[in-house]
C-alpha cells in the first residue's frame, strides 16, 4: 500500500505542476490582445447526435460537464478503493482527517456567508471556498522531497478525499437544477443495472462503461450535475475479481489516472482560470471576492486546525509520526488552494445570468490559492530547513 501511495503522490504533484501551467498559460492570454479570441474559441457550438438523440453544447460546457465527469469517474474509484482497503477502511484512521475535513469545509462556508448574507444571488457561492485542490497541494509538498514525512502526505490525501465527498454531496444536493422525473427515473434504472453487473461478478470493463455513458445523458437531462453519474458509476465497479488477478477497479484507475492529471485537468484550468486582471477588476472585488478570499486564506487552515484539535481532544486522536504543530499549520494552509473544485462551484453557482460575480470569484480563487500556497510553503519551509533533502 505504502508504494502505492508514493505513486499517487508522483502522479498529483506533476499533475500539480501542470495545473500551474496552465493556469499561467490562461492568464496571460486572458489578458493580452488574444483575450476576445480565447472565450470566442470556447464558445464554439460543439453537436453530438446519435439518432434522434442529440446535444449541442458550448466547447466550455462539453470540458465542465463532459470531461469533468471522468475526473468525477476517479475521485469515486480513489473513494471507494480508500474505503474499502486503504487509508479510509480503518475506522480510527478516519477520525483526525475526518473531522478536521469537515470543520475544513464549515468554516470557510462560514466566513462567505458573512460576507454575503445580504444577497441570495451573491449566496449561492457558499461551497466556493470549501474545497481543496490535492493535486495543487501535493506538487507544494514535493518541492520538499524527503524531507516531509510520509504521515503528513497521508494526512493530507486522507483529509482531501473525506472533502471531496463532501464537495460532491454538495454539487448534489445544492447545485441541481429543475428536475426532471423521467430522466431522475432512469437514472436510477441504470444505477440499478450497474449495481446488478456488480453483484453478477462482472468483471468486464466495457459493460460498466457503455451504461455509465448512457448514466452520463440521464443524469444531465435529469437536473442533477452530470459529473454526479461519475461517481455513481465508479461505485458500482468491483474492486475484486474472483477469475482475474487485476482489479477491475484498480484496473480502471490506472488506466484514468495519466487522462485525468495530464490532460482533463489542465484542460479544464486553461479554459476556466483565463480571468483578466487589470485595476478596475480589482477595484471592482465585492463581496463575492471577500467571501471566498476570506474562507480560503483564513476559513480553512482554522477550520482543519480546529477539527484536528477537536478530534484530538474529543477521540484521544494522534497526529500521524513526524507531524507536529508547525506542520500541520502548513498543511492546513496548503488545504486553502482551492483551485480545481473551486473552480467548477464557481461555475455552478453562478450562470450565463452573473458572469461578472463568476469572474470576480474566479479571480479571488486564483489569488487566495496561491496565497495560501505561499503561506503554507513558508511554514514548511521554516520547519524542515534543518533536515536533509
Amino acid at each position: 500500500m505504502l508504494g502505492y501511495l508514493q505513486n499517487f503522490f508522483k502522479w498529483e504533484a506533476a499533475g500539480g505542476v501542470l495545473l500551474a501551467f496552465a493556469t499561467v498559460i490562461a492568464l496571460c492570454i486572458a489578458n493580452s490582445p488574444f483575450s476576445e479570441a480565447y472565450v470566442q474559441f470556447f464558445q464554439l457550438p460543439v453537436i453530438v447526435k446519435i439518432g434522434e438523440f442529440g446535444l449541442d453544447k458550448t466547447l466550455l460546457l462539453w470540458i465542465n460537464d463532459g470531461l469533468m465527469a471522468v475526473f468525477f469517474l476517479l475521485v469515486g474509484l480513489e473513494l471507494k478503493r480508500e474505503w474499502l482497503e486503504g487509508e479510509l477502511s480503518n475506522a480510527k484512521s478516519r477520525v483526525l482527517p475526518g473531522i478536521a475535513a469537515l470543520f475544513g469545509m464549515i468554516v470557510p462556508a462560514l466566513f462567505y456567508v458573512f460576507f454575503t448574507q445580504d444577497d441570495p444571488t451573491r449566496m449561492r457561492g457558499w461551497a466556493i471556498p470549501a474545497a481543496t485542490d490535492i493535486a495543487f497541494a501535493l506538487g507544494v509538498l514535493s518541492l520538499f522531497g524527503s524531507r516531509i514525512p510520509i504521515g503528513l502526505k497521508i494526512f493530507l490525501v486522507t483529509l482531501a478525499i473525506i472533502d471531496d465527498v463532501g464537495a460532491i454531496l454538495i454539487i448534489a444536493i445544492f447545485y441541481t437544477s429543475q428536475l426532471s422525473l423521467i430522466a431522475l427515473g432512469l437514472s436510477g434504472v441504470l444505477v440499478f443495472a450497474l449495481y446488478l453487473l456488480n453483484r453478477k461478478n462482472v468483471y468486464a470493463i466495457l459493460p460498466y462503461i457503455l451504461l455509465g455513458s448512457v448514466l452520463w445523458f440521464c443524469v444531465l437531462k435529469s437536473g442533477v450535475h452530470a459529473t454526479i453519474a461519475g461517481v455513481l458509476l465508479a461505485f458500482c465497479i468491483p474492486l475484486q475479481s474472483v477469475s482475474q488477478s487485476i482489479s477491475p477497479l484498480k484496473k480502471l484507475e490506472h488506466e484514468l489516472h495519466p487522462y485525468v492529471v495530464f490532460f482533463i485537468l489542465p484542460l479544464f484550468a486553461f479554459a476556466n482560470a483565463g480571468v483578466s486582471i487589470n485595476t478596475q477588476s480589482l477595484a471592482s472585488l465585492d463581496t463575492v471576492s471577500q467571501g471566498v478570499a476570506s474562507g480560503l486564506l483564513l476559513g480553512k487552515p482554522i477550520g482543519v486546525l480546529l477539527g484536528t484539535w477537536l478530534g484530538m481532544v474529543l477521540f484521544k486522536a494522534k497526529l500521524p509520526n513526524g507531524v507536529n504543530l508547525r506542520l500541520l499549520l502548513g498543511m492546513a494552509f496548503l488545504c486553502g488552494i482551492g483551485f480545481t473544485m473551486s473552480l467548477f462551484i464557481s461555475f455552478l453557482a453562478f450562470d450565463v445570468n452573473h458572469l461578472q460575480l463568476a469572474a470576480e470569484s474566479r479571480l479571488a480563487i486564483l489569488l487566495a490559492s496561491a496565497t495560501a500556497a505561499c503561506i503554507g510553503a513558508l511554514f514548511i519551509y521554516w520547519e524542515t530547513r534543518s533536515r536533509g533533502t
